[in-house]
């Protein structure tokens, strides 16, 4: 039997109020997971402002530039407004199958009492809910502003952003739900997404390209060129996007730990091969490799691993690459030529092509040691049930959307003011002044 001491008596009777004290004033908050949220936070807006902006905004011809920059910046401000109204909390609270409910409308439950703000999020331990919050309104920011890519240079401003919103309420929302927020997809199917193969990049191309087709092409598309005006704000856009991706898919691990680490690695090298395959491809057919061909590969590469970031291992990610830069290319070069769709800047290509690999692949190519996922045909199966789930839903939603306004305000401006220019005609502006 351990001896008790008046002096351990002592020593514990001193240090008793101390650790009371220390448990009531221990930081609730993890500060170092809380910083790199906020900072992947910032990463993902980067990535829409000014990534993709450039990005679109260099493929387009020069009377569309600003048309491109406006469409982006507006759909950040209406999936911000929408987001805090409504849009998280269908996202990301109750426990229905396919939405939430509206307990967290307005952002309510954001603030602790005496209005500080939550300790613990209740989806990120250590994490304010506030951070997560704004997390993923960058992700519902960038989702609908990809579909800008396939309908670039023929649809009314006031169209798209009655389609957007419409589309954020019928896809979106859901969609996170589905998937992260503890919806059928996720729960009950059992499906996995680490950062949005199946909640941004299919939904938003396949979308897209219906959107597209509706649409119908551009005044003169195929007729006459319509080359990039500047490939180099598109290859800075394209820079830009990368070094954003990994807010996207290392932030994605939730933490400031191993596995952003390895999101972080994966993501890196999916995206460097990818670029490189693809331009590869070009060499071997057209023997010139483009910037528009290394750009073109690096977004495959980065949207193919999205899904599987926080899966897969370095070499699963470089099948990943590898993929990204050989099946999106020839759905680019070959499969748009061969039906003749006017997907602009294809985002149908890249994204629900790129995403529907990426998320098929992760179910092959998890590792369990990553994150305690093991890929095989189990878990293929409910991939692959996930894509069809996810391309039909996205296509039957954007049908109704898109011939509903159709009917009523229009989709498309005149003939002539396309001929003329979306900056000039929609905004009063013009991206350079000769």
């Amino acid at each position: 039997m351990k001896r008790i001491t008046t002096a351990t008596l002592a020593t514990g009777a001193l240090l008793a109020p101390l650790s009371a004290f220390a448990e009531d004033a221990a930081p609730a908050i993890n500060a170092g997971d809380t910083a790199w949220m906020l900072t992947s936070t910032a990463l993902v807006l980067f990535m829409t402002l000014p990534g993709l902006a450039l990005f679109y905004g260099g493929l387009v011809r020069k009377k569309n530039v600003l048309s491109v920059l406006a469409q982006c910046l507006g759909i950040a401000g209406l999936a911000t407004l929408m987001w805090w109204a409504f849009g998280f909390s269908l996202s990301f609270s109750g426990d229905g199958s396919i939405l939430g409910n509206l307990d967290a409308a307005f952002f309510k439950g954001i603030y602790g009492p005496e209005g500080k703000d939550i300790a613990f999020s209740s989806h990120l331990a250590g994490v304010p809910e506030s951070v997560f919050a704004m997390f993923q309104l960058t992700f519902a920011i960038i989702t609908p502003a990809l579909i800008v890519g396939a309908i670039a240079e023929r649809m009314k401003y006031t169209a798209l952003m009655t389609f957007i919103a419409g589309w954020l309420i019928l896809v979106y929302f859901p969609f996170a739900h589905m998937v992260w927020g503890g919806g059928y997809i996720g729960s009950t199917l059992g499906a996995i997404d680490f950062a949005g193969g199946l909640v941004v990049h299919m939904s938003s191309g396949f979308s897209a390209l219906v959107l597209a087709l509706i649409l119908g092409p551009r005044v003169g598309y195929g007729k006459e060129k319509m080359t990039p005006h500047s490939m180099v704000l598109c290859m800075i856009g394209t820079s830009i996007l990368w070094v954003g991706w990994y807010g996207f898919n290392a932030g994605s691990a939730g933490a400031a730990n191993g596995l952003a680490g390895s999101a972080f690695m994966t993501t890196t090298l999916a995206a460097a091969i990818g670029g490189f395959v693809w331009a590869f491809l070009e060499f071997i057919t057209k023997k010139q490799p483009s910037v528009l061909g290394f750009c073109s590969g690096i977004v495959a590469g980065l949207v193919v691993i999205t899904p599987a970031a926080g899966f897969v291992d370095a070499t699963g990610a470089v099948v990943c690459g590898i993929a990204a830069g050989v099946i999106p290319f020839f759905a680019v070069v070959t499969v748009k030529r061969k039906f003749g769709y006017d997907d602009a800047l294809d985002t149908f290509g890249v994204h629900a092509v790129g995403g529907t690999v990426g998320t098929l692949l992760t179910g092959l190519l998890a590792v369990e040691a990553v994150n305690g996922q093991a890929g095989g045909a189990a878990l293929f199966m409910k991939q692959l049930v996930s894509v069809g789930i996810v391309l039909v839903w996205s296509v039957v939603a954007t049908a109704i959307l898109a011939y509903a306004i159709k009917a009523t305000i229009g989709l498309r401006p005149t003939a002539d003011i396309e001929r003329q220019g979306l900056d000039i005609n929609e905004h009063g502006e013009e991206g350079y002044n000769d």
